[in-house]
């Protein structure tokens, strides 16, 4: 048992301490309480929380790191980045399995204790497995037109079922807009931190058809949560509104487009509720593109909204409408996108870009999305995203410099690995001085 004392507490679900000691045990918080009584470890001029939640990235895309310039529109950047993706299959790269593992390690070195990876071919499974980082993995599928639905989501459901039971998937899985090769899966003992569902990637990358073959096989293995694409772009929204545009023109350049398909005429988030998709089990991320009365309808609904502002800025769809998702009262989480689109993993980046563009949005909601509300998304909010007692160990401390008071607005101005140390249940040594 170790207990540690800060000049700061932010137990996220409760009001925060000035000045606490935590107290923790096998991996396990034991207390938190106020005051500056004795502690194993003194860490002086330093804010305690709970580590930080990444509720959408794409930790397979991190060997395009640099790779990808930024974009004025969407489709400029998806373009060369479906180019570099045909290159290379990340099941038996092991240059790319390699900047997977160096991109988890960054994540936990900026503070990040649990991940929603988005993965078209599992690879990263064993890779968070065997980093020990907690994770709700969606094995995301794709198919606009050509494809067999039942036959693609029952193979994905079984490359699933092997990867967590630990068995060898008996065929592959394919999509077909990425157009990765057949491949078999390893067999990988995945524990109970790191779980798999299934997802659909975007309005104009699934049929109707498969978006409701997910949608039952979500049905049969709930409780579960997955996660979409949703509002990220205005092709997307040109497209669901007429079926044109250059969604339409990209997917018949890669021989998918589906000549039964007809443009729903609605906004995607009209046009997923229609179909049943969207619940409180489900993810809606991106939203730029939203208005009123799609935030009024995913507030109804219990949708939470991953928000990634950075990647929205790179990939050059625009800043998403932060303070109107709070106004309207929707949860939001928060994410990086990849390495693909983004420079770092590290979420108090994310964090200090969400300041940037929501002023208005108190520091205190902010942290409360990258930490509770991310976690809770995820299904792992009895575990992760808060200071309560029975709540896994995962705390980190941020070394706060002299001259600073308001420290929930300093945790959103941008924090380094440097000043940042994780909490072990065991004594170890004080945070850094130095950034």
């Amino acid at each position: 048992m170790t207990s540690f004392s800060a000049d700061w507490i932010l137990p996220i679900s409760d009001a925060p301490l000035d000045g606490g000691v935590v107290t923790l045990d096998d991996g396990r918080i034991v207390s938190v309480a106020p005051g500056k009584s004795d502690a194993d470890v003194a860490l002086g001029r330093a804010v305690v929380l709970p580590g930080l939640v990444n509720a959408h990235t794409h930790l397979e895309l991190s060997y395009l790191r640099g790779r990808i310039a930024p974009a004025a529109r969407f489709l400029d950047w998806v373009r060369p980045m479906l180019a570099a993706r045909r290159e290379r299959s990340p099941i038996d790269d092991a240059a790319i399995l390699r900047a997977v593992a160096q991109a988890i390690q960054e994540a936990r070195a900026t503070g990040t204790a649990l991940v929603g990876e988005v993965t078209n071919t599992l690879a990263t499974v064993s890779a968070l497995a065997d980093a020990g980082m907690p994770a709700h993995v969606f094995h995301e599928l794709i198919g606009f037109g050509g494809v067999d639905v039942d036959k693609q989501v029952a193979s994905a459901r079984r490359a699933i079922d092997a990867v967590a039971g630990g068995a060898v998937a008996d065929d592959a899985v394919t999509d077909d807009a990425v157009a990765y090769d057949a491949v078999a899966y390893d067999a990988i003992a995945v524990d109970r931190d790191v779980r798999l569902s299934l997802a659909p990637h975007a309005p104009y990358s699934v049929s109707p058809a498969l978006f409701a073959a997910i949608r039952r096989d979500l049905d049969a293995h709930a409780p579960t949560v997955s996660t979409v694409h949703l509002g990220e772009s205005p092709e997307e929204v040109e497209f669901l509104k007429s079926g044109a545009g250059p969604w339409r023109t990209l997917l018949e350049d890669l021989g998918v487009w589906n000549d039964q398909w007809e443009a729903p005429q609605s906004s995607p988030v009209e046009y997923l509720a229609e179909m049943g998709l969207l619940t409180a089990s489900m993810l809606a991320v991106h939203g730029v593109q939203f208005d009123g009365a799609d935030l009024d309808r995913l507030r109804t609904l219990g949708v939470t909204l991953v928000s990634c502002p950075r990647s929205n800025r790179y990939v050059g769809v625009g800043s998403p409408p932060l303070e109107a998702f709070y106004a309207m009262d929707v949860e939001v989480a928060f994410g990086t996108d990849s390495l693909a689109s983004v420079d770092d993993l590290n979420m108090f980046s994310e964090l200090a870009e969400a300041r940037r563009i929501a002023p208005k949005v108190p520091a205190r909601t902010l942290l409360r999305s990258a930490t509770l509300t991310g976690a809770g998304a995820l299904g792992f909010g009895d575990q992760f995203g808060s200071i309560e007692p029975g709540k896994r160990a995962a705390l980190i401390a941020v070394r706060v410099p002299e001259g600073v008071s308001d420290v929930e607005e300093y945790l959103v101005s941008g924090i380094q690995p440097s000043a940042i140390q994780w909490l072990m249940s065991t004594p170890n040594s004080q945070i850094p001085t130095s950034t």
